[in-house]
């Protein structure tokens, strides 16, 4: 083969499926907040797979995984949200259903009351900003580059490092009680 790009053996194929599925996580949470629904993310993620499953030829190996199947789970995102704002029985998605968060201490009621709440605000606030800020803002929380960012939303870095800035200034804003 010729060039940067090599194409996976058969071998190849089972280690690129088994260190994808060390990224379905970090996929999940991605789907959870674009959809807004728990079965809505399950389903996106498992497209996600099985797109990257049927186009694992076209991944060159040494490359950002994380950054191609958050990729191709915005595209995914992107073709399910267009089928449904298309449909006449279906405006948009439903954003109604909200996440259930971790107990980390069952045995103190009130803190786990006060968590709750915590995490209901800022998700709340998460999803309030636009369909663009949030992705930015979660990609960001996944640890991706910006540049890296810029490659999944294929766009410029330059408009990556602007989303993120006045994303993390609208969610400081809508967070500010919790500063103090």
């Amino acid at each position: 083969m010729t060039g940067a790009r090599r194409c996976y053996g058969a071998g190849m194929y089972e280690d690129l499926a088994r260190e994808a599925l060390g990224h379905v996580d970090a996929l999940y949470r991605l789907a959870r907040y674009l959809t807004g629904r728990d079965a809505d993310a399950e389903d996106l993620v498992q497209e996600t797979y099985a797109r990257a499953l049927a186009g694992a030829a076209g991944f060159t190996p040494g490359t950002n995984l994380k950054a191609w199947l958050f990729r191709i789970l915005r595209n995914g995102y992107i073709s399910l949200y267009r089928r449904r704002r298309a449909s006449p029985e279906v405006s948009g998605l439903d954003f109604a259903e909200t996440a259930a968060t971790e107990e980390l201490l069952r045995d103190d009621l009130e803190l786990d009351r006060l968590r709750k709440l915590v995490a209901e605000e800022i998700e709340s606030a998460l999803m309030s900003l636009s369909e663009e800020a949030r992705t930015v803002v979660l990609l960001d929380l996944e640890d991706l580059s910006e540049v890296e960012i810029a490659s999944v939303l294929d766009c410029p870095v330059g408009t990556v490092k602007s989303r993120l800035a006045r994303a993390r200034a609208a969610l400081r804003r809508r967070l500010r009680d919790y500063a103090r």
